[in-house]
Order: structure tokens, then sequence, then C-alpha cells
């Protein structure tokens, strides 16, 4: 697997998938897990080359010397040295949900530096959204025909609430797939073992964000943004999404139906369409 060298020396690692197109740079979630849960993107890396970002201390990638460093941003330059060690003038970026506090932040310290962005059901912690507790049972009142709805409903109003526990958590995490099935099963399952718990307490860590800050940076960001969000995501219901959109001057806000917080899984294909079109139609970073 390939490593490079963070500026405070961390040993970084990352994987590559596809090879015969264009290279994308993708930023995990999690916040911190491993990247191998964004798998191939569903079949993206038959159109990209996908350059999977181990975040630091997270799948291969070196646990830091200071773990003061998981804080967001501080990992910034972590995400330009991978630039500078890709040879690339300026890279195409997708970032998926926490991950897209990262990719923002990056945006705005480095703007000359992005080619295209994919911003994919992204966290909003780090430009100051609000999200209402309303929004999120409005977003989950789409599912009332599932059989698990009951159950699941109960559960997002008492954490909406506050009175959330850690068996209400689980029990909403259907409202997170467009699909309650095995795949989406697999997927929170293995959640736990694919973070690092205390790069997770870390990364949003007091004077990670400064919102107002990233917010006017991003006002002057002059590249293509795409802002995918899920339908049926009560983590980013569609008015954050286009806030979140307008942010920038040249965003464009899609959301597919029928999915969720992880839209690759629940249909592929009409995933890897949306997003291959963006990033041809756009027109290709440039090497160096």
């Amino acid at each position: 697997m390939p490593t490079f060298a963070a500026p405070d020396g961390t040993t970084l690692a990352y994987r590559l998938l596809g090879g015969d197109g264009p290279p994308l740079v993708c930023l995990p979630g999690g916040p911190m897990r491993d990247s191998v849960y964004l798998g191939g993107l569903g079949g993206l890396s038959a159109q990209r080359q996908l350059i999977m970002l181990d975040l630091r201390g997270t799948g291969r990638s070196e646990v830091p010397a200071d773990t003061g460093s998981y804080r967001c941003d501080r990992q910034v330059e972590d995400v330009e040295a991978l630039r500078t060690h890709l040879g690339l003038d300026r890279m195409d970026l997708l970032a998926h949900s926490a991950g897209a506090n990262l990719a923002a932040l990056y945006a705005g310290r480095h703007p000359e530096r992005v080619g295209k962005l994919v911003l994919l059901t992204p966290s909003v912690m780090g430009v100051g959204i609000t999200i209402t507790g309303e929004a999120r049972l409005e977003t989950a009142r789409l599912r009332r025909g599932e059989p698990w709805y009951a159950d699941a409903y109960a559960a997002l109003e008492a954490v909406v609430a506050g009175r959330g526990t850690a068996d209400s958590w689980q029990a909403i995490a259907p409202f997170l797939h467009g699909r309650w099935d095995d795949a989406a099963r697999a997927f929170d399952a293995a959640d736990e073992a694919q973070k690092n718990a205390g790069a997770t307490a870390g990364y949003a860590g007091e004077g990670a964000f400064d919102p107002d800050a990233t917010r006017t940076a991003l006002a002057g960001f002059d590249a293509p943004v795409l802002v995918l969000a899920g339908e049926f995501d009560v983590s980013l219901p569609q008015p954050a999404a286009a806030e979140y959109a307008g942010l920038f001057p040249h965003a464009r806000l899609v959301v597919q139906p029928g999915a969720g917080h992880a839209p690759w899984l629940d249909d592929p294909e009409r995933f890897t369409g949306v997003i291959a079109a963006f990033l041809a139609t756009a027109g290709a970073a440039n090497p160096a």
C-alpha cells in the first residue's frame, strides 16, 4: 500500500482503486473511519482512479505522536501533503459525511488546488448549519410504511428531544439507509471496528472549526461543487443540503431518490452516473 509523510512526519497510507481514469482523492467520514468502508463507491472506480486516504491513526496510517493532531483543522495539511505527493497541481476531491468538514477547510485554505469538489451527504458541523429536530423527524416520516418504522421513529423522537440512549441511537440506524437490508446492517456493524475511538473524539475538539471564517472562504471558492444528498437521510435533511450548496458560488444540489447516508449502497448505478457526469462536464483537474 502506498504511503507518504505528513508535515509532522506521520506516515499516512492510501488505497488506489481503478487506474484508467483521472484521479479522484476521497476523504472518508466517520469521523475517522477506515476508508475501506467506502469500497469502490458503487463502481465509480471503473471510471476514475480513486485515491482513498486513510486519515491519521486510521486504517493503515500511523498513529501520530501528537494525538491533538486528530483535530480536523490540523489535518488540512495532510491533504495538501497528499496532493504534493501525487504530483497534482490541482485535484478533484470527494468527501463523505464528516470528511466534508475536512474538505471544506481544505477548499477554504487551498482553493487554487481543487479542480472539482463533491460533498457526499456532508456533515454541516464545519460550516455551522443548524439542523432542527423537526427537520429530521419530517424526513423520517417519509418512511412510515416500513415495518421497522414505529420503533425507529420513537427512538428518533427521544434522540431529538435529548433523551436518547445507546439503544436509541442503534434503533434509528434504518433511517440512514435507503433499504434496511443485510448490506446496510453489515455496513453499520463494521463501523465501530473501523474507527479509532480516540481519533473520533479528537476530530471536533475545541478550536477545530470557525464556521464564519469557513463560510466566508467558501463564498469565494470558484471551482464547481456538487452536493449530493439522500432523500431519506435524517442526518442531512434536504433544506440543510440546499443551504450547504448555497454557500458556494458554483454549486449544484442533487438529491438521490430513495437513498440514505451512503447512497452508493442504495442505488450504485444512479450514484455513479451522477458523480461521473458532474466530474466529466466540469472539466478535468490538471496534473503537474
